[in-house]
């Protein structure tokens, strides 16, 4: 009933949110394109306080799997749970505050750092700002600015770099400190070594949070626990990195194959 479903999702929001997901035989097409299935019965399940990387071909559906966990989608068959609530029980707001993500685009509005960092919770004192901030590896840049934490950015951060972007999103995730954590792509655009202060920030955060990441980098998917390969509408390969790797023909030994001679031949290239 629906005074039962209340009931029941009401303790979620009093005891601590543990973080388990589950996709359970999800069936989803854009409403725009009915006739074009991006999941079909697809399973997936994301133990608390593990890292998930999610693998696939362009078009798989991986940045869609985050549209249904932040309910910006809903599916047309089966259901995503949290700790085992359906999340069509669970409010949409409360749910999104429990939801942290960093993605290759990196909000930025106009208006100072710690207006943006602020963003993530907006009764933090200006002490969390900035241990956020030193999180994130994003103090000393700030620092360099004559106003620091009161310096403008500009519209959409014009005044700041892609790496300076995603630390200052980082920094507001920090802040924010949800349960679960969504990184899609999030150091794919930024320089090698805007991605190595990125990437020790992200791994900061990743700390003790169910995260599911969406990414084409190994070094991301090395420190994942289990990896997931989507393909054709469904979790075609899931398990450890050596679990994945031992599958007779998978994808994933493929991609990391491939990895590998392209690496090899950017060696030959410098030699």
């Amino acid at each position: 009933s629906t005074q039962s479903r209340s009931s029941a999702a009401s303790d979620v929001y009093k005891r601590q949110l543990q973080g388990s997901i589950e996709f359970n035989k999800v069936t989803f097409a854009y409403p725009t394109r009915p006739d074009a299935t991006i999941f079909d019965e697809l399973d997936l399940t994301v133990p608390a306080g593990k890292v998930v990387a999610i693998l696939g071909e362009s078009g798989s559906g991986k940045s869609t799997l985050i549209g249904l966990l932040t309910r910006l989608y809903e599916p047309s068959g089966g259901s995503v749970t949290l700790d085992g609530h359906p999340l069509t029980d669970l409010d949409v707001v409360w749910l999104r505050e429990n939801i942290g993500t960093v993605t290759q685009d990196a909000t930025i509005n106009h208006g100072t750092i710690r207006d943006n960092i602020l963003f993530g919770r907006l009764d933090a004192t200006d002490a969390e700002v900035e241990e956020a901030a030193r999180l994130a590896n994003a103090h000393d840049f700030i620092d360099t600015f004559p106003d620091g934490y009161d310096t403008v950015v500009g519209e959409r951060g014009t005044l700041l770099s892609g790496g300076q972007k995603q630390r200052i999103c980082i920094a507001r995730v920090i802040l924010k400190n949800p349960r679960v954590l969504v990184l899609d792509e999030a150091t794919s655009a930024l320089d090698v070594e805007s991605e190595w202060l990125v990437q020790q920030a992200l791994e900061r955060l990743m700390q003790n949070r169910t995260t599911l990441v969406i990414t084409h980098r190994m070094s991301t998917v090395k420190s994942a626990d289990y990896i997931a390969v989507v393909d054709q509408g469904r979790v075609t390969e899931f398990g450890t990195r050596d679990e994945v790797l031992q599958i007779d023909g998978g994808r994933f030994a493929a991609y990391l194959q491939k990895t590998k001679l392209d690496l090899d031949t950017d060696d030959d290239d410098d030699k």
